[in-house]
Parts: structure tokens; sequence; C-alpha cells
């Protein structure tokens, strides 16, 4: 094999397919990207769950097919000159890398144990802009679970239905969900996709809002195809939870805040808790204004808001860190708040549901 092709579109290219390489495997050929030079330049990865392939710009002098270590590949790309970069293999699968005056010599493997991309019968789609899909991990991707206790709360619950898209994501404490309208009308559709997998295509899109991605469903996998790549990856098996049930709620209670000026008290008020500590943010809720207090062995702090309100009068207490994540994502000058009493979860959401954060309360003593 022997093909050229310009650094920086090598790189990108490695740099993608490299978020499909595991950390860990007992397999060493997992940990390699594959070159296969035949009618493009393409590169695939692959850890089983998640797969990426994505086609490289460049000219083939003489075809063939490489898997060379990810890690390694990817540091000898990265530390490089600019310019074009030569890969030539031997039949060995010695392979020498190129650029300019310099060269490096690596140990090469054959393809033939690689892991392939599966084959995927491509039917049921959906098409959104690449800013869409981008922005709608954002705002919700925070609030899966970090561990493996209950696997679907790892990932995210995509539903299609008709001309619009929701998507949910919950970790026992709170729920975030987005619902965006589609160009175009689709058939019902319910899947719940890996955190990690959607992590990694939110680093990998261009972010532009006249390019598209084409999400493809089957029963046990979803293909995201946008750019020259295209990433595979397995669902999470089994029924995702009743979110509308969890979020049907009546109130007794609405604030109307500037979503500025809570995110800032709060995040002040997070500078007197340690790492580590569960310190809760108290709400004060009255007719004119919002008096937030958190009281910790650093300090204490009390700040008041000026507020719109309907319903009862209400103190609550909230983990700060849900409070933030939430307002970091929504856009806007004012959000309307929604509480039952002390006990019951409190919602965050737009007049028409585009976004939902339901966050459930804490136990706090009193700060004098």
């Amino acid at each position: 094999m022997k093909l050229v092709c310009s650094r920086s579109d090598l790189l990108n290219g490695v740099q993608t397919v490299s978020k499909a390489v595991p950390n860990k495997t007992t397999m060493s050929i997992l940990q390699c990207i594959l070159i296969n030079a035949s009618n493009n330049i393409k590169l695939t990865a692959n850890d089983m769950e998640l797969g990426i392939e994505t086609v490289v710009d460049g000219d083939i002098i003489e075809p063939g097919i490489v898997a060379l270590d990810a890690k390694i590949f990817l540091e000898i790309v990265r530390k490089f000159p600019d310019g074009d970069i030569k890969i030539e293999t031997d039949d060995t699968y010695q392979t020498i890398v190129t650029s300019g005056n310099a060269n490096i010599k690596i140990v090469g493997k054959s393809g033939e144990d690689f892991s392939y991309l599966p084959n995927i019968e491509k039917l049921d789609s959906i098409i959104l802009s690449q800013f869409t899909l981008r922005e709608l991990i954002r705002q919700t991707i925070f609030s899966i679970a970090d561990n493996d206790t209950n696997k679907l709360m790892t990932g995210e619950l995509f539903e299609v239905n008709e001309d619009k898209l929701r998507v949910t994501s919950l970790d026992g404490h709170r729920i975030s969900t987005r619902k965006v309208y589609l160009k175009n009308s689709y058939p019902r559709k319910k899947v719940v996709v890996p955190g990690k997998t959607l992590n990694e295509i939110s680093k990998i899109l261009s972010g532009d809002t006249d390019k598209d991605v084409v999400i493809f469903f089957t029963n046990k996998h979803i293909v995201f195809e946008f750019d020259n790549t295209i990433v595979v990856s397995r669902l999470i098996e089994g029924d995702y939870f009743n979110i509308d049930q969890m979020l049907s709620s009546d109130y007794e209670t609405k604030v109307t805040i500037n979503k500025r000026r809570l995110l800032d008290s709060i995040d002040r008020a997070t500078l007197l808790v340690k790492e580590g500590d569960k310190k809760p943010i108290i709400m004060n809720i009255t007719d004119e204004n919002m008096e937030l207090k958190l009281n910790s062995t650093i300090g204490s702090m009390r700040e008041l808001i000026d507020i719109n309100k309907s319903g009862k009068d209400l103190m609550i207490g909230f983990n700060p860190k849900f409070l933030i994540d939430a307002l970091r994502v929504i856009d806007g000058e004012e959000i309307d708040v929604y509480l039952v009493n002390p006990k019951a979860p409190c919602f965050i959401k737009d007049s028409e549901d585009s976004y939902v954060y339901m966050i459930l309360p804490v136990n706090f003593t009193t700060v004098s």
C-alpha cells in the first residue's frame, strides 16, 4: 500500500475515528485504526459497541489495507509538520510514515482480524441539521447516570413522533428533555442511545446549520451519517421509563425569574461549597422576591432576586449543581419554574414544552 494525503486531513480523520478505540481490551486488533486504501482512503475504528468510519482526501498510489496502533499513529501524525504525509507498507505490514525529511517506521497488522462496521439495513431514517443534533445532546447529556447500576439511565431516549423529535435523559435525581420539530413527518420510533456514543458524536459534528445528519434506526443499532463520516452504535435494550407520567404534574406555585440573575447567584453560592460536600441551596419564595440562602463550613450567603409569582409561598432546597446544569443550557432571558411543595420536584419549562427540566428537591435545615 502506498498513499499520500495532507497532514491536516489525515489528522482530522484519525482524531475522528480514534473516539471509537477502546481504552482497554483483550483484543489488540481493536486498539488499531484500519486504513483501507482501495476506492478511497477510509479509516475505521470499532470497539464492538461504537464504530466510526471516515473518508480522507488523498491519492492512492498502490492500494492496500493495514491496521496501525491508534495511539502511536495519532501521535505520529500530530507531531509531524504541516504538509503531505506518505504512508507505505510492505508485504509484512511494516509501515513507513514520511513527512518531508522525517520518517518513522512502525509495525502494522493485517486487517483480516479487524471487526468491520456491521452492515446495517438503512430503512427507517430522519434528517436534521448538525447544529440541532449537537444542541440536543448538549442540552440533555448532563442528566445521564455515570454508572451502570441501571443501564437505561446511561443512555438517552430518542423519540420520533411524526414531525417531532424528543430527546430525554435522567439519572434518578433529575430529568432533562428537549423537543424539536423536523422538516418532514416520520413513523413513530423509540430507541435508547448510549451516552458515550452521543458524547463522541457531539465532538465530531461541525455544528453547521446548513449541514445535515441522517439518522438510521434498526432494532439493535443506530447509524449517524454526516460529511464523510459514518457512526454506528449499538442501542441499549429495554423499555425506557414512562417519561410523560413523570413529567405530568400540577403546580401550586409558579415563579417567573431572570435566568442570568438566578444562575449567577447560584454560581456564587457554590464558591462556599467544598468539592464532595452536599450543601443545598435554599429558595424562600414569597410574593415579591426569591431569597437564596446557603450555609457551609466556609461561610454563608444570602441574596434576594425579584420575581413574578403566582400561588403559595414556598421554601425548598436543591442541589445547586443540578440547577446550574439546567440553567446553563436554557436560552432566553426569563424562565418559568413550577413547584408544588418542599418534597415534590420542580419543573423548569417553557410554554411549548420545547424544554423541560425536572429536579428533585433535597432535605435541608433552615439557614438562620
